[in-house]
């Protein structure tokens, strides 16, 4: 009956950052951002769902970060990062934007991985300048750009007016989660994971969503709720793969068939036999084999990142307070 907000140990424990900065976003919230891996590798963003926090892509981080430079950052109110009353997509695209301009240097490029509400992230980004100059390729895992509710197979009734109304009503539920008990990880399995998952994969997901504070938990899903981002799929012009898992019942395969048809870019569509919404978590492997294939493709031929800007609308400190500017990130500062 744990309340520890990620696992201590084992492949899904985070590691060490080799930086923490805070970087401040547009409207002035601050975001709990890590650095990892080599300071000259190639770079590669990670953004989490709805729920969860940076120690949701600890195997990928892990991994990636033995050749790459790996950013992750908890979404407002998530993690270390503080709660704020803005919880919109264009805040969402607000955040994305201000941690590509702390950590990378201007023109330089990197493959941008989102994770459900992350993967929503992007897309609310899609048409910014930050995105378009950094982006070399994206990787869209277990998300939808609408629709959310309406499609859940959360609860096992048939689609319509009913099964909508009442999968509204769970998901923004303001309950408690309380601690991570043995009938709190079946729920969990149940609502967000393959049948097959093993239990230490479900022990790692339900410390992170459990630590998740209700009334945060509650805000987002209300903007998950009414979720519209079809004019953001339309203009995510750079390289795109999709990955679902084909028993997902918060964002199922629906969406990510439509996500390809619509994609001006798709690079193609991995759907996981069996596997839930946590496709980093239920198939590590394969997510981050799909993000090295992504790098070693569109990174190789991208331009290397050239002087590092003078970051107005995303600056960054350490976490001692020390201003950092986006070169020093990289170069190890």
């Amino acid at each position: 009956m744990s309340r520890l907000t990620h696992v201590a140990s084992g492949p899904y424990a985070p590691p060490a950052a080799a930086h923490e900065l805070t970087v401040t976003s547009a409207d002035g919230a601050r975001l709990h951002v890590e650095v990892h891996g080599p300071e000259n590798a190639p770079p590669v963003v990670l953004a989490h769902g709805w729920t969860c926090s940076t120690a949701f892509w600890a195997w990928q981080v892990r991994e990636l970060a033995t050749d790459h430079r790996v950013v992750v950052y908890d979404q407002r109110g998530h993690g270390r990062s503080p709660a704020s009353p803005a919880c919109t997509t264009d805040a969402l695209a607000d955040d994305l934007e201000a941690v590509l301009a702390a950590t990378l240097a201007r023109g330089e490029k990197a493959v941008i991985a989102g994770h459900s509400m992350g993967g929503m992230t992007v897309m609310a980004a899609a048409a910014r300048p930050r995105l378009k100059e950094h982006a070399a390729a994206v990787l869209l895992c277990s998300t939808g750009s609408s629709r959310l509710v309406a499609e859940s197979r959360v609860l096992p009734l048939p689609a319509g007016r009913v099964r909508t109304w009442l999968t509204a009503r769970v998901l923004s539920s303001r309950a408690p989660l309380g601690p991570v008990t043995p009938v709190a990880l079946r729920i969990l399995k149940y609502a967000t994971m393959g049948a097959g998952s093993d239990p230490d994969m479900v022990e790692a997901c339900a410390h992170i969503v459990h630590a998740c504070p209700r009334k945060v938990r509650h805000a987002w899903s209300r903007t998950l709720e009414a979720l519209d981002l079809a004019h953001g799929v339309r203009q995510l012009t750079v390289p795109t793969a999709v990955i679902v898992g084909t028993a997902d019942r918060l964002t199922p395969p629906v969406h990510a068939r439509e996500l390809v048809a619509a994609l001006p870019q798709c690079v193609g569509l991995t759907e996981l036999p069996g596997l839930g919404h946590m496709t980093p978590v239920e198939a590590p492997e394969t997510v981050t084999v799909k993000i090295r294939e992504l790098a070693r493709t569109y990174l190789a031929a991208a331009p290397a990142g050239g002087e590092a800007e003078d970051v107005t609308d995303g600056t960054a400190v350490t976490e001692d307070g020390a201003a950092v500017t986006a070169a020093e990130v990289k170069e190890g500062a």
